[in-house]
């Protein structure tokens, strides 16, 4: 299981307003369901399989285009764990366990 966070930034666009084109690459997401996600302000985090990350990745990099945008910049960050099991929620548990402390 690996969690990633995709920021896909349109050039070129007629405003300066991205909300269109974050909302077609988030469309795009929507579609598998074997991902779990979770839109931020800056980016959007997905956790599942990693290649099936990479996958939706392509496609929601692919998928701006759609909206006549001629050069697109798709930012991938990938946190890949193999000795125990990763979750969006269980980076959070344990960071708010460390403020704790």
């Amino acid at each position: 299981m690996a969690v990633a966070e995709i920021s896909i930034i349109p050039l070129g666009t007629e405003t300066p307003s991205l909300s269109k084109y974050v909302a077609r690459a988030v469309k795009v997401l929507q579609q598998e369901k074997e991902l779990k996600y979770e839109i931020t302000s800056m980016g959007t985090i997905i956790e599942g399989n990693l290649d099936k990350i990479l996958a939706v990745a392509k496609k929601m990099h692919e998928g701006t285009f759609d909206e006549g945008v001629v050069r697109v910049i798709t930012i991938i960050k990938i946190d890949d764990r193999r000795d125990k099991t990763l979750s969006m929620k269980g980076k959070l548990d344990s960071l708010r366990r460390e403020l704790k402390r």
